[in-house]
């Protein structure tokens, strides 16, 4: 039964837990203009963000799930929703060096190592906060030697629900020791509405201020080629569909699947907050506008969703959702002319992402 409590309607009993000797929950933000997202403070899963269509009409527009067992299960496999961390992305054969001192992860993705490996920042329980009814501060220690990376880190998180119907997602870093640090959010987007059945999102509309895109190879490693995405279906500088170039026989896309590629944005100055994407659903009107202060964005298809049933028996098929996530280049610590993502010790890290909602005719 759904509560109605919350205009998602979930349940906060179906999210209380202890994991690891640390209490789990579900988390409300509501702003000004009756917007509202809940979150789980375990991988501090994005579990809902209710948003209004071109005629007020409010539903949800990320894959969720109804309990806290079903979003941990998905969040192993696929990351829903979840943060990624200490560094998103693949870091080719789990290998990378910090100083004078090589370092080997948990290789699970081939021959690779995916989003910081099996014990990364979607699996740990942050100690959350809320200061306010729009706002929610999430912390976690990331202890020296935690999923193969050096270091005693400090992280901080703060989402808001700003007044103006932007999801804005405030990151903070500090470490003892020099490490890697490049997290993510790794939510899955639908602006057409998460109904039953689940639209495909071929027809969402896309805008991403890229000249340039990052090709990778068979395993969906980096290459650590910089390529230019004139007269390829990589060039998003104006508006088309996803859906619209998406099964060429373009061997990029055949690597991946689909979309799973870092597009290199074009930025004022390196960490300046600025625009990246669109993304617009034409039936339901609503538009998203993503800005960032990280150099990259990758845009992925959900093209290895294998049609699981999530919130209130809605089932997410291949293609059903988009990512948009906002970091430093994947496999940079393996590619010097790459921006560095290296945390020195004594360093503030800070970044910032907003996923601003609205809507159009």
């Amino acid at each position: 039964m759904k509560d109605k409590t919350n205009l998602t309607g979930l349940n906060p009993d179906n999210f209380r837990s202890v994991i690891n000797g640390k209490d789990t929950g579900l988390y409300i933000l509501r702003n000004g203009s009756g917007m509202e997202m809940c979150v789980t403070n375990y991988g501090a899963i994005v579990l809902s963000i209710m948003a209004p269509d071109s005629h007020g009409k409010f539903e949800n527009v990320v894959i969720g799930f109804d309990t806290l067992e079903e979003a941990r299960r998905q969040s192993k496999d696929y990351y829903i929703g979840a943060t990624i961390g200490p560094v998103a992305g693949r870091i080719l054969h789990g290998a990378f060096r910090v100083g004078e001192k090589d370092y080997h992860l948990q290789l699970n993705s081939v021959s690779n190592t995916l989003h910081s490996g099996d014990n990364g920042f979607h699996t740990v329980v942050w100690e959350a906060q809320q200061p306010c009814e729009n706002q929610l501060l999430l912390r976690h220690f990331h202890a020296d030697g935690e999923a193969g990376f050096p270091g005693n880190v400090t992280v901080r998180m703060m989402y808001t629900l700003t007044d103006d119907n932007g999801f804005r997602i405030d990151y903070e870093a500090e470490t003892d020791r020099d490490t890697l640090f490049c997290p993510t959010n790794h939510a899955y987007f639908n602006l057409a509405g998460m109904g039953t059945p689940t639209t495909s999102i071929e027809d969402h509309l896309v805008r991403i201020n890229a000249d340039f895109y990052l090709p990778i190879d068979m395993n969906t490693n980096n290459t650590g080629e910089v390529r230019a995405v004139g007269d390829t279906p990589f060039d998003f500088r104006d508006y088309h569909s996803i859906g619209e170039r998406i099964n060429r026989k373009d061997l990029q896309l055949l690597n991946g699947h689909g979309y799973d590629h870092c597009f290199v944005l074009k930025k004022p100055a390196l960490h300046e907050l600025s625009f990246a994407a669109t993304c617009i659903s034409p039936s339901s009107g609503r538009r998203m506008d993503i800005y960032t202060t990280e150099p990259g964005l990758i845009m992925y298809t959900g093209n290895y969703l294998p049609g699981f049933t999530g919130m209130h028996g809605t089932v997410y098929p291949r293609r059903s959702a988009v990512c948009f996530e906002t970091q430093c280049f994947p496999d940079t610590p393996n590619n010097p002319h790459f921006p560095s993502i290296v945390l020195r010790e004594g360093d503030l890290y800070k970044q910032t992402c907003i996923y601003q909602f609205s809507t159009q005719p």
